[in-house]
């Protein structure tokens, strides 16, 4: 009888400690877990320290970045931070990034490439 009445004690005294940590009703036996969620930040300071393992070089006073999609809809940069590693080829461009359509873009590079015919002939001694 003292065997069977010290497993209804010890029986008794985890019940009372479940109770203690009980947070919802009886079907919830367990804590909940609060899930935190990741914001940007970390995901960009992840992607800088990658970059930085890779010995990439910091290339200065490009303008713009302009990334040509299959869509006819191109991908501005406009003075973004450009770094590369010609021996891995890679090229990792960052900045403010913008969805335009080929059309807003034509004037100015028509301009570009009236200056560059300059320069050219300009060369050339024409």
């Amino acid at each position: 009888m003292d065997v069977e009445k010290a497993r209804q004690d010890r029986l008794e005294k985890l019940r009372n400690m479940s109770d203690q940590v009980r947070i919802g009703g009886k079907g919830t036996a367990r804590r909940k877990k609060k899930v935190v969620h990741k914001n940007a930040v970390v995901d960009d300071k992840k992607l800088q320290g990658t970059l930085k393992k890779l010995n990439l070089n910091t290339i200065p006073t490009i303008e713009e970045v302009n990334m040509y999609k299959a869509d006819g809809t191109m991908i501005h940069f406009k003075n973004p931070k450009v770094q590369a590693s010609p021996q891995a080829n890679v090229f990792a461009v960052s900045g403010q990034a913008e969805n335009k359509a080929l059309s807003d873009l034509f004037p100015s590079m028509l301009n570009q490439l009236e200056s560059a015919k300059l320069r050219l002939c300009k060369m050339n001694g024409e």
